[in-house]
């Protein structure tokens, strides 16, 4: 599942894990990618939530229901926003993932806990008298810079569906986030057994770097680090050096070191009936 602004492109990822043995699929989430709509508004919802629907139908079209399950092990994958959904999804729906990949999962606000509690009320309060108000672009577009070939990456993918500085952001949904990385704060004590991928260094600057090439500009991994815990009992959690905010975006000798990670990581995660 991807994260906010995004889709799926990744095919690397997709052929890599089925050598792997895996039946891979990708979701593009209502309002997103192959999704959207000419009259929709990108991305926007007010509960995270709502994701549960188009989940659940994801997992009927890949023969994965309630009458299959145990037939093979589902082993989600969520990026960014996406791995704040599927984690939300995970913990209300207990037994359904044999485990859970989160790739730089969005679980806490960049200015930490403190930065979260101090906004939230005001973004609810405008949520709340009006939704879809016009909120300031804040993405300055430097992440794009690092992985569109457009620019100085390395990727190649419909600028539609991914913008260079994002979809534009409107109180509800912003309130949406709040509440569910709140939710998370809160612990879920879930049981699922989930591998978090992290960049080992953020670096949230307004100023061009070179550096940025080599670190997550999105989030700051240590405040995400340390929020993992709060999932549940089995957390793994691996930082990689040099990883973009994307790891799978990452330059290919990274991306190698998560890679080698998921394959060690689900040799951990018991086989159906077992």
């Amino acid at each position: 599942m991807h994260g906010w602004s995004d889709y799926f492109f990744q095919r690397e990822l997709a052929e890599h894990l089925e050598a792997l043995g895996a039946r891979f699929f990708a979701l593009d989430l209502r309002k997103y990618g192959r999704s959207l709509l000419p009259h929709q508004t990108p991305g926007y919802v007010d509960d995270l939530g709502t994701y549960d629907e188009d989940i659940a139908a994801a997992l009927h079209a890949m023969g994965h229901g309630e009458d299959a399950r145990g037939h093979r092990r589902l082993i989600p994958l969520g990026h960014s926003t996406g791995g704040l959904i599927l984690a939300l999804w995970s913990a209300r729906h207990p037994g359904t993932a044999a485990g859970l990949i989160l790739n730089s999962p969005w679980l806490e606000f960049q200015a930490t806990a403190l930065g979260r509690e101090f906004l939230a009320p005001l973004i609810r309060l405008g949520a709340r008298r009006n939704p879809l108000a016009p909120m300031p672009t804040i993405d300055p577009g430097f992440y794009t810079r690092t992985i569109s070939n457009g620019a100085e990456g390395t990727w190649s993918y419909d600028q539609h569906w991914r913008p260079e500085r994002g979809f534009p952001l409107h109180p509800g949904w912003l309130a949406a986030v709040f509440d569910a990385q709140d939710a998370i704060s809160r612990g879920l004590r879930t049981t699922t057994p989930t591998l978090v991928l992290l960049s080992s260094q953020s670096l949230l600057s307004p100023r061009w770097s070179n550096a940025m090439a080599h670190a997550d500009v999105a989030l700051n991994v240590d405040a995400v680090a340390q929020r993992a815990l709060s999932l549940g009992d089995d957390v793994s959690v691996v930082r990689i050096h040099n990883a973009v905010h994307d790891v799978m975006l990452s330059e290919p000798s990274v991306r190698e070191h998560a890679y080698t990670a998921i394959r060690r990581w689900s040799r951990t995660i018991p086989l159906p009936g077992t």
